[in-house]
């Protein structure tokens, strides 16, 4: 038999019994996908591979909880969010979050971003801190709102609001910087 034809549900039910081979293809299937969330979170590639290994494993320990009442890809994306910010707190000490006064805070171009290649904006995503980029992907990308982000990372609403217009700034600036080198290079 194929291992890589089954569905979703013969390989949930493969790593239910804690079969290794199912464990294996249920990784190949979905570590591409979830470093790519990894690599949001993470400030470096070691630090996603190392938040994608704690996934995974939460994953084959936790797989029976599985309960088929939405995407299978999206309670993995769940858990590699919430990994992600474990992770964070953790680390929180070392980056700690601070409530930034707006009155310096404009938004210069909203769409800027769309003419940045993918592994440019994660570059840039990377190099913020820890807090600007957790509050920025939960916002941004994953679609939390300011309170649900104040709850999960034990911050209140008004840092999250902060946290993420301070964020969008700064990568406005990187984007800026990008355009005026690569417009300097060309004239």
């Amino acid at each position: 038999m194929n291992m890589h034809h089954l569905s979703d549900e013969e390989i949930i039910q493969g790593c239910m019994a804690r079969k290794q081979k199912y464990q294996e293809l249920l990784y190949t299937r979905y570590s591409g996908k979830m470093f790519a969330v990894c690599l949001r979170y993470a400030p470096d590639y070691h630090s996603a591979e190392d938040i994608l290994q704690e996934g995974f494993i939460k994953i084959f320990k936790n797989i029976d909880r599985f309960r088929n009442d939405g995407a299978f890809e999206g309670w993995l994306r769940r858990i590699f969010v919430n990994t992600a910010i474990e992770h964070f707190r953790r680390n929180m000490p070392l980056y700690p979050i601070v409530e930034t006064p707006d009155n310096s805070m404009t938004i210069i171009d909203e769409h800027a971003f769309s003419n940045l290649a993918a592994e440019d904006l994660m570059s840039m995503l990377q190099n913020l801190s820890a807090g600007y980029r957790t509050v920025f992907n939960l916002y941004v990308i994953e679609g939390y709102s300011h309170k649900e982000i104040a709850t999960m990372l034990n911050i209140s609403e008004g840092t999250s609001k902060s946290q993420l217009a301070r964020a969008r700034v700064l990568l406005q600036k990187k984007v800026e910087a990008t355009f005026k080198n690569t417009e300097e290079n060309y004239v």
